[in-house]
């Protein structure tokens, strides 16, 4: 049973528990995706997964995709009942002094984490949509206007939250350089970043130019301010963090540059297919090799600082195993996600499509897998992180 009626010990953060499980569930989405054939449409749906689950030639294929089904049915079902318990606190939180205070504060851009996490719910239902709605497929130009709409709507809303945060900066200057000392603010340029991700995807698949091109300005314009926002807060955030030293319980906020890169990097990659299919605007195979090598390398160059810090600080030892609690800590899992993700596109694209590297070769799954060991560590965490500060202790439970 999850604890509740946190209200002044609850933090917008917490938002970060369901986002995790969401994008846990996509994560599993990402093996049908790349490994089962779907010449036909842009993504694997049901129509594809279904003949290959119950195909009787194959015991071992298809007991791993109703694992995989199973293992996306969990982390979603994980995620809608994180997201209705971090809707119900957070209405409990903002009747608190606590929360009054936080609005005057640095740590009022957490709020971000809201949209951040509504945003991924669109995304997690549209993968529910697709491996479990027969023929859904064919309606789908029907439910790009309203997945657009969906985005857009989280967008504003996140604009909203950035425009209130930044207009009090900017008139009573109330910006506290010696607290800045994390990269945790950044958790606004993963919500845009989000956004445009989620944009980007009709962009990329719509037969009709009208929605092609709607959605790719809408994604243009949240991936802009995703990069303006991330050169500032990374300037601003390394300042205080080499004048001041990173703040211990925030010291996993360095790996957040990881989930922003992919969504990025995942959204140049759709312009590019909408822009091939509807514009004409043809990419050589080697582009997308050079492009995807860049983003992968950002993410190691990131990952490696992050764990050597996090390791200096006793981070692992007191937030994500001992006995310290801070809803940041889940702020651990978007990385690992994100990591195997792109990792799955470095892969196919940057690897398949130029003809480096076999689809279904030996060397393929070579390559899957360190990213397969960094999701079950990721899943490890994550269970770890959810009992020590979601569940109920079990005297309490017993008491009650």
């Amino acid at each position: 049973m999850l604890v509740n009626n946190l209200r002044e010990r609850y933090s917008p953060m917490y938002f970060l528990a369901a986002l995790s499980a969401g994008g846990l569930a996509v994560s599993f989405f990402i093996y049908p995706m790349f490994l089962l054939p779907h010449p036909d449409t842009p993504m694997v749906t049901f129509n594809h997964l279904w003949p290959a689950l119950t195909a009787g030639g194959n015991a071992l294929n298809s007991a791993l995709i109703g694992i995989d089904l199973a293992a996306i049915i969990l982390f979603a079902v994980l995620h809608f009942w994180l997201l209705a318990w971090n809707l119900r606190e957070f209405k409990l939180f903002r009747q608190t002094d606590a929360y009054k205070k936080l609005l005057t504060s640095n740590a009022e851009i957490n709020l971000m984490a809201v949209p951040l996490t509504l945003a991924m719910t669109i995304n997690v239902a549209f993968v529910l949509g697709a491996v479990f709605v027969p023929n859904l497929w064919s309606v789908v130009e029907w439910m790009y206007p309203g997945a657009i709409a969906a985005f857009l709507a989280v967008g504003i809303y996140a604009l909203r939250i950035l425009g209130a945060y930044f207009t009090r900066l900017f008139v009573h200057a109330q910006f506290d350089f010696a607290e800045n000392n994390s990269l945790a603010p950044m958790v606004s340029i993963f919500a845009l970043a989000m956004v445009a991700v989620g944009l980007a995807a009709p962009g990329a698949m719509s037969h009709h130019r009208e929605i092609n091109a709607i959605a790719m300005v809408l994604s243009i314009f949240f991936a802009s301010a995703a990069i303006l926002l991330l050169l500032i807060k990374i300037v601003l955030g390394f300042d205080a963090i080499l004048r001041h030293g990173i703040q211990p319980q925030a010291a996993g906020s360095l790996w957040i540059v990881i989930p922003i890169l992919t969504l990025l990097g995942i959204t140049w990659i759709r312009w590019s297919m909408g822009l091939s299919h509807q514009f004409g605007n043809t990419n050589h195979p080697t582009d997308l090799l050079l492009f995807t090598t860049v983003v992968v390398s950002l993410q190691v160059i990131f990952g490696l600082i992050g764990y050597a810090v996090m390791k200096k600080v006793n981070y692992f030892a007191d937030y994500a195993g001992g006995a310290k609690s801070n809803a940041g800590a889940f702020a651990l899992i978007c990385p690992g996600v994100a990591f195997f993700v792109f990792g799955m596109f470095f892969i196919s694209f940057g690897l398949v499509i130029p003809k480096l590297v076999g689809a279904g070769s030996w060397m393929y799954y070579l390559l899957m897998a360190p990213l397969i060991a960094v999701q079950l560590k990721t899943i490890q965490v994550y269970f770890r992180l959810f009992g020590k500060m979601l569940i109920k202790p079990r005297l309490q439970l017993v008491s009650a």
